[in-house]
């Protein structure tokens, strides 16, 4: 069984037992979170897909760890002959997620 889910503006494929890296949440570690904006949902091949979310449907995680960090990317800006570089680099600021439950 697997569901797509919308969480902090983006679409992930969960299944029970499974962990994820979403965008930093504002709730600490231990917290038990409950998605509703369930896109489509497979349970042993009946598929329902929500127009454009599946009524009753929810995704339980918990959190594990709100202190995770992304990897660096880094942003080159330069302009030709002119002598103008510019590095920065970026970090995004994660949460750790684990599926304990899809409901339907």
């Amino acid at each position: 069984m697997y569901a797509i889910v919308e969480m902090q503006g983006q679409q992930f494929r969960v299944e029970a037992g499974k962990k994820l890296f979403i965008n930093r949440m504002e709730t600490e570690a231990g917290a038990t979170v409950e998605f509703d904006k369930v896109l489509l949902v497979d349970k042993d091949g009946a598929v329902k897909v929500g127009a454009p979310y599946v009524k009753g449907a929810k995704v339980v995680c918990e959190i594990i760890d709100n202190e995770s960090r992304g990897e660096k990317i880094l942003v080159f800006h330069k302009k030709r002959r002119k002598g103008f570089r510019k590095l920065n680099g970026h970090r995004q600021d994660l949460t750790n997620l684990v599926v304990k439950e899809i409901v339907c």
